[in-house]
């Protein structure tokens, strides 16, 4: 990590002087503590390589895990609150007096949460703001059923992404929808990995052993994991590895010991960035498997389902429209129609013990895998930003 925020070096100019040139300052914010947000990480580690001076900035919570070394500065917060609307307040509060006495020339706000901040500090002192969303934020199914707070969400993002200089998003159909709504050219920068040099010798994913299906990403409602545990009853010779933490950690936790499935299911935690992409292709099926409730789960293009190709593992997917379309053009799994337990497991059977089914997935994962990477994905937020420089 970076010991000093925004370093000023020197260059040789052509008349073969030394002069002080100070880089471009960019800060980026997020709301959480930036141990696992790889798309975050990404982001700050091609805008360093662009030029940019980087401070990220994000909270710290109790008992949080050392950041490994990274190309830019960060910064975490410690607030009062860590959850509901104090939480939302408290952070925008501290984010912005940060913003008001540090120098800047671009801002970079991740997500709605953090763009309330963002506008105020960017408006005072007459610097560009860009916005990236991670996600179609007013239609999370934590705010679909919650109509009062939707309409707070839903009023911020009406009033300030209309003001931004520049934006993008995760997929296509997000970007569809928030250009036409607010008439801003959001561009498309998928959650891609970083190409990796993959020999399946270094890892243990022999067809002989136990198999492995792993569901990597936040743990919160929605994800067909209460039906990925129970169809583990229906299924033998897999165990069924959770790499993640959220809000139903503790019921799916509680859920697995009432099955009596707790030599089936393991919940591994929040897992840095670089134990993550250890563990993922040691895993025989990945397993991306939302439910439709609400526009921001139907046009989900997960980070997990990516790093399961950059790995080489096929996918099981529920048939939404860009998950489904990723899988369909790769042909790289399979996609299911229905969350039911025992059909998820009579599924998950086939993908597991079919050789004939995995030689074929395999191979498609190679070409998926060498197209969709980093390096081929960067280029759209090169060009985003290199107007900033």
């Amino acid at each position: 990590m970076a010991s000093k925020f925004f370093p000023i070096f020197t260059v040789k100019s052509k008349n073969s002087n030394l002069k002080p040139a100070v880089r471009k300052r960019i800060i980026v914010s997020v709301t959480n503590d930036l141990v696992s947000d790889n798309r975050v990480h990404k982001t700050c580690s091609t805008l360093a390589d662009m030029g940019f001076n980087v401070l990220l900035a994000g909270r710290k919570l109790h008992h949080n895990p050392k950041l490994t070394p990274r190309s830019y500065s960060t910064k975490r917060f410690k607030l009062l609150f860590n959850k509901g609307p104090l939480f939302y307040v408290c952070y925008n509060f501290r984010l912005f007096w940060m913003l008001i006495f540090k120098q800047f020339d671009v801002l970079l706000a991740n997500d709605l949460d953090t763009l309330p901040a963002n506008y105020l500090a960017a408006k005072i002192k007459k610097k560009p703001l860009v916005y990236d969303s991670h996600e179609y934020f007013t239609e999370v199914p934590e705010l679909v059923n919650r109509p009062a707070v939707k309409r707070i969400w839903e009023g911020l993002e009406k009033q300030l992404v209309p003001k931004v200089n520049a934006a993008f998003t995760v997929c296509n159909s997000i970007a569809r929808i928030y250009t036409e709504k607010y008439g801003v050219d959001f561009r498309v920068v998928r959650n891609v990995p970083a190409k990796q040099n993959f020999n399946p010798g270094d890892y243990n994913t022999s067809e002989n052993h136990e198999k492995i299906i792993l569901y990597q990403g936040a743990v919160n409602i929605g994800r067909g994991l209460e039906q990925a545990i129970l169809a583990m009853k229906h299924l033998q010779g897999a165990k069924l590895l959770i790499a993640g933490d959220g809000d139903i950690k503790t019921e799916l936790q509680q859920l697995t010991e009432n099955e009596g499935l707790q030599n089936k299911v393991q919940f591994l935690g929040r897992l840095p960035i670089d134990e993550l992409a250890q563990l993922t292709p040691q895993a025989h099926l990945g397993l991306s498997i939302e439910e439709d409730l609400g526009l921001n789960y139907r046009y989900a293009l997960p980070n997990k389902l990516f790093d399961d190709i950059q790995a080489r593992v096929p996918v099981l997917v529920t048939n939404l429209p860009e998950m489904a379309a990723l899988v369909n053009h790769y042909r790289i799994g399979e996609i299911t129609n229905t969350l039911e337990p025992e059909a998820l497991a009579a599924k998950m059977q086939v993908m597991l013990f079919s050789v004939a089914k995995r030689a074929a997935w395999k191979q498609n994962l190679e070409t998926a895998a060498q197209e969709l990477t980093w390096e081929n994905e960067k280029g759209i937020l090169v060009k985003i930003f290199e107007r900033f420089l």
